[in-house]
């Protein structure tokens, strides 16, 4: 029993510290951490509990955002040629994706048998004998 009681210590202490990170985090650093955010109050309440759960990453958002901008280090054609990989990687996918949905079709085992027939009013029957 004390294997439980520390697991359920260490989820309650876990819940707690993301309790009051993510309040504090509310109320100050969410408008530092996404500039699209700053007087929209109503989704708040909302996002506490992924906050509470995830507190250790939010720390860290936050700190990263109290942090000086880094300088770019991409040059613009290097962004350019990323943006075009990406392209091809999805139109990549989008062709292998219905081809893996035709040869799973084509592949499919037709001649299973098939499930033995079942009276659902059989059982009611007997019970009322």
């Amino acid at each position: 029993m004390e294997a439980a009681t520390i697991v359920v210590a260490l989820g309650q202490a876990w819940l707690l510290a993301g309790l009051a990170v993510g309040i504090a985090f509310l109320l100050f650093g969410l408008d530092r951490v996404d500039a699209a955010a700053r007087g929209a109050y109503g989704f708040r309440p909302l996002l506490l509990t992924g906050l509470v759960l995830l507190w250790p990453l939010v720390i860290w958002r936050w700190l990263e955002a109290l942090a000086p901008a880094p300088v770019p280090c991409a040059p613009p054609s290097l962004r350019r040629r990323h943006k075009r990989a990406h392209a091809v990687l999805w139109l990549g996918l989008a062709g292998l994706l219905p081809l893996v949905l035709a040869t799973a079709l084509v592949l499919r085992q037709h001649d299973l048998p098939a499930p033995a027939s079942l009276r659902i009013d059989a059982g009611a029957r007997e019970a009322e004998e």
